[in-house]
């Protein structure tokens, strides 16, 4: 009978893990973060000692029966939980914990031999499918290569080992990683899309940033990130646009942990890697790569596919929840749409209420019941403009309840709101500025029409334009005039990259010195991801206002609302002359009228 102790203890630690892991297996990644985390806690601490009794009676559970996959599955949801746990606070730490556990499955190849049981073959292929991601956010890109090929080729096994079974599924999910993959992969000389102090602050500009002081400062803490295209590139419920938004919202630790342990496959498809020592996990690992002189990153809530009565409850409990003094970012990217009358947003409206009766938010159905009652008057009388065009966040098919329009954000505009919408139709939310409701928002609409010296370029498999302006400036210049990175231009990226950097600090210090700049831009100008998607807007802008292989049209160019100073006009001299430089570096000065 005292064998037996330890097995049953096992299955009754297991079963109690399993069950506190139902609770909050489907609990959304964003809304109260103080529920989740308590949620979070019971969980984790039934799966800590369920790892820990594991590790101490390893060899006499191993003599009753117990079998490597089954401890492959619990470090698998170790790491599935940590990783669930990042993507609701956007702390670094818990991606990185979650990485290791994954890493340390697949050198350890705790699913090898899955070929022979159905059911452990599907949960390989779950882990495989959740180690891409996580990979993919530290863009691990050798990593990711490695898990590509071999993820592919365990789905090819799958066929033939499981004949009766339709594995059509996970094929679509290798289409769709090693489409991301394509789109995704940086040139080897592609600088970090996380904020990097090394690269992004610049020591010139410096000492006027730290000298700034507006008569109100901001600090951002939250941000909402969701797109939707049709045949958009994505992988999972991470859609390329949003990856690239979600990365350039985060701290780079100093000394790169992404390059942490070098990757090498042997003859045989296993991987050698020197960072893990055999024998136990080390849970506290990610202590040792952390950068502790960091501030947190902001919370975002990344939304896929959201219908409107989601996302505005989630809208609503941030700015229910956001602290005194802080900005909320909200950042779309969709196709638009012109309603030719209001009835569907009738219905919409209709839906919004119905819904958020059932919903997770209902503890802030106050403000979005005023998001949906409030009447919309400017002082012309005109009531329709809010709701003549609006984003598309879902199918057509599915009618109102995936149409979001700019009076449906008026009511979030008594807390101060930085909005990024990237759309052919983002100049309809021109209307939200004059329109607040307690605080002025600060708006970046992108152009309606993208443009591309290649007219064949598809946007649907490179992801949008604008964003890319945001988070990888030099990557989207090269994009626009038709030039493709390679290893032998390194030397020449580097120097594009120290053009645009220049020009960057010069124009901080304009705008830190500037007596015309208007208090919506000042009071965000502290923080350094504002500041720099500001800086990246202004190139942007000037970049696609110089660009001559279009016809002259506003459509072309992105709006800024309010205004910022003329002195960074793309016609201004103070913009052309670093735009002029990379353009004849790169040998595309015929692209641009200067």
């Amino acid at each position: 009978m005292a064998d037996d102790v330890v097995p049953k203890t096992f299955r009754a630690l297991v079963e109690s893990a399993e069950k506190k892991y139902a609770r909050v297996r489907d609990l959304p990644a964003y809304g109260r973060w103080g529920t989740s985390n308590h949620y979070f806690h019971k969980v984790f601490k039934a799966y800590m000692r369920l790892w820990k009794y594991q590790q101490e009676n390893r060899v006499r559970l191993l003599e009753c029966g117990l079998q490597r996959w089954e401890i492959g599955e619990i470090a698998s949801r170790i790491g599935q939980l940590y990783f669930s746990q990042y993507m609701r606070t956007s702390e670094a730490r818990f991606l990185l914990e979650s990485c290791i556990f994954y890493e340390a499955i697949l050198n350890r190849k705790y699913f090898e031999g899955s070929g022979k049981d159905r059911m452990v073959r599907f949960k390989e292929l779950r882990f495989y499918a959740r180690f891409l991601m996580v990979s993919l956010i530290l863009n691990r890109t050798e990593m990711v290569n490695l898990l590509v090929e071999q993820f592919k080729a365990i789905v090819d096994d799958s066929k033939a080992a499981f004949p009766g079974t339709n594995f059509k599924e996970w094929r679509l999910v290798v289409q769709e990683i090693v489409r991301f993959a394509r789109v995704y992969s940086p040139s080897p000389d592609a600088r970090p899309l996380r904020y990097c102090a090394l690269f992004d602050s610049h020591p010139s500009s410096r000492p006027y940033v730290a000298r700034f002081h507006a008569k109100k400062v901001l600090k951002f803490r939250d941000a909402l990130l969701t797109s939707y295209h049709k045949n958009e590139a994505k992988f999972a419920e991470l859609t390329l646009d949003t990856y690239r938004m979600l990365q350039c919202l985060e701290w780079e630790p100093s000394g790169s942990f992404y390059q942490r342990s070098p990757v090498e496959p042997r003859a045989n498809g296993a991987v050698t890697d020197q960072s893990i020592t055999s024998g136990l996990i080390d849970i506290n690992l990610a202590a040792e790569m952390m950068d502790p002189a960091l501030p947190p990153n902001p919370k975002k809530a990344v939304l896929y596919r959201p219908n409107v009565p989601l996302l505005i409850s989630v809208v609503a409990t941030m700015c229910e929840e956001l602290p005194p003094e802080s900005v909320v970012l909200i950042y779309i990217s969709a196709s638009g749409n012109t309603i030719q009358n209001t009835t569907s947003h009738t219905e919409s409206s209709s839906s919004s209420r119905k819904s958020s009766k059932n919903s997770v938010f209902s503890r802030t159905s106050h403000e979005q019941k005023s998001a949906l009652h409030e009447d919309y008057t400017n002082t012309n009388g005109d009531t329709g403009q809010y709701f003549e065009s609006c984003l598309c966040l879902g199918p057509s098919r599915s009618g109102g309840s995936n149409n979001l329009y700019p009076g449906d954000l008026i009511p979030f505009t008594r807390r101060p709101l930085f909005l990024i919408i990237d759309s052919d139709n983002s100049h309809a939310f021109k209307v939200l500025h004059g329109a607040e409701r307690g605080e002025k928002s600060a708006l970046f609409l992108s152009p309606l029409r993208p443009s591309f010296k290649n007219p064949g370029t598809e946007v649907t498999q490179t992801g949008s334009q604008f964003t890319l302006f945001l988070a990888a400036p030099l990557q989207a210049f090269r994009q626009l005039v038709g030039l493709v990175s390679s290893d032998e231009d390194m030397d020449c990226s580097d120097a594009a990259d120290g053009i645009i950097s220049t020009a960057f600090a010069e124009w901080e210090v304009i705008l830190c010195t500037s007596t015309n700049l208007d208090l919506v831009w000042a009071q965000v100008l502290s923080d350094p991801f504002l500041r720099r998607l500001i800086l990246r807007f202004i190139f942007c802008r000037a970049v696609l206002g110089l660009f001559c292989l279009h016809e002259r049209g506003n459509e072309y160019l992105p709006v800024c609302l309010p205004k910022l100073p003329d002195t960074f006009s793309p016609d201004s001299e103070t913009v052309q002359p670093a735009i002029r430089r990379l353009a004849r570096l790169l040998k595309v000065g015929d692209c641009f009228r200067f």
